[in-house]
């Protein structure tokens, strides 16, 4: 950490308080893209959508779980590789503390990943998450939502990733898409990607407080699974 200036207690209150004024102009601008965000018109979700689950076959209307919102996070796990994406765990991690909360405010949420179901459920054993997490590996639900891409698709360089903002070409991505449930149907209300995720990675909110901030040489070189860190403690945990 480089040598900061050191002053009074008198100049670093005024210099916190001009920092201040900053942080809830920023908050102001986060209020008002969330009510624009909210305000985004709704797509009607015609497909019938079918996901193997633990449980047997469930369509999209089922993963509501009788809530009328849902998020479905897209974790990348591409058939027939054995690569568990970090960025992917990452923000698995933090999900089961918060749906412990928003459970209980008409909101659900399952991860959803175009590889067999026995894969799913290994990965989610061995990292001890509970969350709902399904396969769409007989559906067209990755592809239609823009999370996976054709071997020709990724072959052009260009697989028009975060709506063709994103130069990444792989044949699985990772993102998170919005659903509501109104009057018996299901609507597409929301999708992001890429560094559009970065709102739910609460780890990040507590290093962006410090001086290191994030610490980074590359983005999020230093994440992990969370097993594979240095003395790491073993995960025992049920899948129920």
């Amino acid at each position: 950490m480089s040598m900061r200036e050191i002053v009074s207690r008198e100049d670093w209150l005024a210099a916190r308080k001009a920092l201040l004024a900053r942080e809830r102009e920023v908050t102001h601008m986060q209020d008002q893209l969330s009510a624009e965000r909210r305000a985004l018109p709704w797509v009607h979700v015609d497909k019938d959508y079918r996901f193997d689950t633990p449980g047997g076959q469930a369509t999209l209307d089922d993963l509501f779980e009788g809530r009328s919102q849902l998020i479905v996070y897209h974790f990348m796990l591409t058939p027939g590789s054995e690569h568990i994406c970090e960025g992917c765990a990452f923000v698995s991690d933090h999900v089961d503390a918060a749906r412990q909360h928003f459970e209980h405010n008409d909101l659900s949420f399952v991860a959803i990943s175009r590889v067999p179901l026995d894969r799913i459920e290994a990965v989610r054993g061995r990292m001890g998450w509970k969350f709902n997490w399904v396969s769409s590996a007989n559906s067209s639900f990755n592809f239609d939502f823009g999370v996976s891409f054709t071997k020709e698709q990724v072959a052009s360089g260009d697989v028009g990733y975060n709506f063709g903002t994103t130069r990444f070409a792989h044949e699985d991505l990772h993102g998170l898409s919005v659903f509501a449930r109104e009057g018996g149907e299901v609507f597409h209300t929301y999708s992001t990607y890429a560094r559009g995720v970065d709102v739910l990675l609460g780890a990040h909110n507590f290093l962006d407080l410090t001086p290191k901030g994030r610490n980074e040489k590359g983005t999020m070189d230093w994440v992990r699974l969370h097993d594979e860190y240095e003395n790491a403690p073993a995960v025992h945990a049920s899948c129920g």
